[in-house]
């Protein structure tokens, strides 16, 4: 049965193995940061970030889409959370980071 199943199916299920995934590490990154261990936390995020970019071009969104998408975010972000870029300018520094890569 399963091995007649259609691109479109196996498509479906990789997406959900995907979300399924990004949950997973969501939760291994809170449980790093309770144990305050750096490594993980570090490790932890680079997962949810490897498999948001995965599953976005699972659904259709070029890595190069989704970039441009983040640094139009950060300049939202930066004008809607005025306390945290005001105190910390870590939004700004992030659309800097961006853009000295290219």
């Amino acid at each position: 049965m399963f091995s007649q199943e259609s691109d479109i199916v196996k498509t479906m299920r990789l997406i959900e193995g995907l979300k399924a995934d990004l949950i997973n590490n969501i939760g291994a990154l809170y449980q790093a940061m309770a144990q305050n261990s750096e490594v993980s936390i570090k490790e932890a995020l680079a997962r949810v970030i490897i498999h948001s970019y995965v599953l976005g071009k699972r659904l259709g969104i070029g890595f190069a889409d989704l970039d441009e998408t983040i640094e139009h975010k950060l300049d939202d972000d930066s004008k809607n959370n005025d306390a945290l870029e005001n105190r910390f300018g870590d939004f700004s520094k992030l659309k800097r980071f961006f853009e000295q890569k290219r």
